[in-house]
């Protein structure tokens, strides 16, 4: 089955930093607010100013400006970013007004072998760092593949000889770890055979599909794509595994020149596998943990084998307000709203404007881009923090401008940037030095992976209303290149020491991001399935290590025999019980129990053939339980969930097949019961 990720309605959330005007010198009187023509008379001057910036930005005979756009590697005609500059100008003009705080975020000098340090501790490998022989760092060794190792080892090695350098304590060869002969050792990667999205290659089982060739992908021209070009993406092989087949001397372009047209923008098509497609929202948060470590090691080994750097920002954390609306970070937004209301994803404040412009705003001319008034954003800004919480606030005297100004002041005075401060470079670093759209959205694919749920969350709902205002260009005459311009500046500019030149730079870039946002958010929500196999390999790993030292332990020998020696009945140890075999043991072959707590017939046992999916184990429960008490159900999606054995908990795809799954992990429990929203 064939899905394609069209450009229809979906989700993203975005996150930025205001920065302080004072810290960008040479730009007091260079940008002017954007307005179209036809709306007020005072409008034109301001558009004129725009266009006169632009054209000084564009003139090479003169030096350039400190934010000059001919500085960016990835470039525009000067026509086509005005609104860019204009609602920059928008921004430092709100900012000037002391309608947003300028707390600034400070940036900490990286130490020799500090970068590696803080990259291993983020990857989940504290372990190689103090040396402790800790379970969930030898689970994750055990899981790469070769060119995620050579990652790995490559940032280690660094790590160890700084440390020797500096003589500060002894550390762990690498040979310990990787078992290799010569610390200095290498992977050569190279092509791996695709495996099924369980990690468990079946016996006498083929793929599911084909892997797209790499090196065919590279000889794809940038602006070949067009609405009758269809590409496919693969998510059973490591990405930095299908890429390693580059030839060495490939060369990436300079400069970095794309168009602005939808057309420009392949479609690219995901055919589900035969264990159907992963949300982001499908998995535990247990799972997602290990998901983001395995992200993060993989974008690694993705950069490494395109010779691009992976670059971070090192951050000195301020701490945000606790109380209020604007300028508190997401996590405690979420904790005060999630006492209200218990399993909240998107704080409240954020969900109340996105849904006051849904209802009102989507079909308005300029929406977005047309600024409200700063006098009325700076009173409504007021009335927020003081009645929101007392559901006093009148959101009826809202103009849809204010809505929109509103809605990117809460992006901007977030204290950490949406898409976090640590990896915002590597954002830029995507578009300006990868110059396949594919290779761009498989990067762009493992930072979503990467954000904290807050975030990714937060991201997720805000991606789908700008899709919805895509939707309406007919009427409000915004299309994709237009809304991205707009919201570029609100994402990735933001405050701090150093945030000046490289994002003000990066104009063209940072809006090519946000379309590729917007566009592609169907397929950026979605886990690939290289990285579920990896997880379940995870877990498999730690069982087994749980239960050999069930068995070695000399407590639990030693609590075994008094027992026996007591003559009592044999108990289980405590704990025991985790590792016990098959649960469903006495059921035959191929045959699960499917439990349905919240139905009249709660449980099932379900004989599976090769056809037999999700959705028609759910269509059997609905037929068995339609006069029963599902009727109070009705209005929940529900939904098969995979539970224990070598996951957390994984709510299946309608269209996966069962026995496949059940294949890959017999020790699961089958539930159904609503997804998580």
């Amino acid at each position: 089955m064939t899905m394609e990720m069209k450009d229809s309605g979906s989700v993203v959330l975005t996150a930025y930093h205001p920065h302080s005007p004072a810290r960008i010198p040479g730009t007091e009187r260079s940008f002017g607010q954007d307005i179209p023509p036809g709306h007020s008379p005072s409008s034109r001057k301001p558009l004129l100013h725009c266009r006169r910036v632009n054209r000084m930005l564009s003139n090479e005979s003169a030096p350039p400006p400190a934010f000059s756009r001919s500085n960016s590697q990835a470039s525009m005609d000067s026509t086509s970013m005005e609104d860019f500059w204009c609602e920059v100008e928008s921004i430092k003009e709100s900012s000037a007004g002391g309608c947003e705080e300028a707390t600034l975020l400070e940036f900490k000098p990286a130490d020799e072998g500090e970068l590696e340090a803080e990259w291993l501790q983020d990857v989940g490998l504290s372990t190689l760092i103090s040396g402790a022989e800790e379970e969930d760092g030898q689970a994750l060794l055990s899981t790469l593949t070769r060119t995620q190792a050579a990652a790995v080892q490559k940032r280690y090695n660094t790590y160890t000889q700084t440390l020797r350098k500096k003589n500060k304590h002894t550390v762990r060869d690498v040979r310990d770890i990787f078992g290799t002969n010569d610390p200095s050792t290498t992977f050569e990667a190279v092509p791996v055979s695709p495996v099924p999205s369980n990690g468990i290659q079946l016996p006498g089982q083929k793929p599911v599909w084909k892997a797209v060739s790499s090196d065919k992908c590279l000889d794809c021209k940038l602006n070949k794509g067009s609405p009758s070009v269809k590409e496919e993406l693969s998510y059973d092989v490591s990405f930095s595994e299908s890429i390693a087949v580059l030839p060495k001397s490939q060369e990436w372009p300079k400069t970095q020149r794309f168009k602005k047209e939808d057309s420009a923008l392949p479609k690219f098509i995901v055919r589900k596998s035969r264990f159907g497609l992963t949300e982001v929202g499908d998995l535990s948060p247990e799972d997602m943990k290990k998901i983001r470590y395995l992200s993060l090691i993989e974008l690694t080994a993705f950069y490494d084998a395109l010779g691009v750097e992976l670059k971070r920002n090192r951050v000195e954390r301020v701490r945000g307000r606790e109380n209020g609306l604007f300028g508190v970070p997401l996590n405690i937004l979420l904790e005060n709203d999630q006492k209200k209301f218990p399993g909240i994803k998107v704080p409240l404040i954020f969900q109340k404007l996105l849904l006051k412009l849904e209802e009102t705003g989507l079909e308005t001319e300029g929406i977005l881009r047309v600024p409200g008034s700063a006098s009325r954003v700076k009173i409504l800004h007021q009335e927020l923090e003081a009645k929101f919480y007392e559901d006093s606030f009148d959101w009826d005297q809202v103009r849809n401008n204010d809505a929109a100004g509103l809605l990117k002041m809460f992006i901007r005075e977030l204290p950490s940037p949406l898409f976090t401060v640590e990896y915002l470079p590597a954002f830029i670093t995507l578009v300006e030095k990868i110059s396949k759209i594919k290779l761009q959205l498989q990067a762009l694919h493992l930072l979503i992976m990467l954000l904290p749920e807050a975030n990714r969350d937060t991201a997720k709902a805000f991606l789908q209303f700008l899709k919805k205002v895509v939707a309406n260009e007919g009427k409000n005459k915004m299309n994709l290149w237009n809304v991205s311009m707009i919201i570029a500046p609100n994402l990735f500019i933001y405050k701090g020491k150093r945030a000046n030149q490289q994002e003000m730079q990066a104009a063209a870039t940072t809006a090519h991001i946000v379309r590729l946002l917007i566009r592609y958010q169907d397929i950026l929500w979605t886990v690939p399935s290289f990285l579920i196999s990896q997880v379940r390999k995870m877990n498999e790993a730690a069982m087994n290590n749980s239960k050999r030292q069930l068995m070695f332990d000399k407590g639990v020998r030693k609590l075994l025999r008094r027992k026996t020696m007591d003559r009592e009945r044999p108990e289980r140890p405590e704990g025991a019980v985790t590792f016990s075999p098959y649960p469903q043991s006495e059921i035959p072959e191929g045959v699960i129990r499917v439990y349905a707590p919240l139905h009249s017939k709660v449980s099932m046992a379900i004989q599976l053939n090769s056809q037999t999916k999700a959705k028609d184990i759910l269509a059997r429960f609905h037929c068995e339980n339609s006069c029963g008490s599902a009727q109070n159900h009705r209005g929940q999606i529900q939904s098969l969930h995979e539970i224990g054995g070598n996951i957390g908990q994984h709510c299946l795809d309608p269209d996966a097949y069962i026995l496949d799954v059940y294949r890959a992990n017999p020790q699961a429990e089958w539930v159904v019961k609503p997804k998580a929203s």
